[in-house]
């Protein structure tokens, strides 16, 4: 079962935070590894893990203090990420063509002839409200 588990280790320079990802990329099922945090201080390891060992090696190896902050399942998160793009890009739909007849554009509005400034279509499919005749 892939596992995202987020490890909150204190690591005060830069050398404790390559150990810190070294030892986490070196143990055996790891498929990522990133830092996390305002000041980059949370271990974020994906893959098949014991949590606890981890949790263990990073505070005996790297400072003597880390925190087990949360162990999720990674592959329902990107599954809800996935779903979550799919309703984005359904909602971004774009104005197309349609062969022959006009536009539609995103809110639902049909264009049949457009174009035609703030007079709106000549056709009257389109009137804008502030059309006014200059001839009367």
């Amino acid at each position: 079962m892939v596992q995202k588990i987020v490890i909150k280790v204190h690591m005060s320079s830069d050398k404790c935070r390559r150990k810190a990802m070294a030892l986490a990329a070196s143990t055996g099922g790891v498929v990522s590894v990133e830092l996390a945090g305002d000041d980059r201080s949370k271990v974020v390891v994906v893959g098949d893990v014991d949590s606890i060992g981890l949790t263990n090696a990073l505070r005996r190896k790297v400072d003597g203090s880390a925190e087990l902050v949360e162990v999720s399942d990674a592959s329902k998160k990107k599954e809800e990420e996935a779903k979550k793009k799919e309703e984005e890009k359904k909602k971004k739909e774009l104005a197309y063509y349609h062969h022959g007849y006009g536009y539609y554009h995103p809110g639902g509005v049909y264009h049949h002839h457009p174009g035609y400034g703030p007079h709106g279509c000549p056709c009257g499919c389109n009137p804008s409200p502030d059309s006014t005749c200059s001839i009367m």
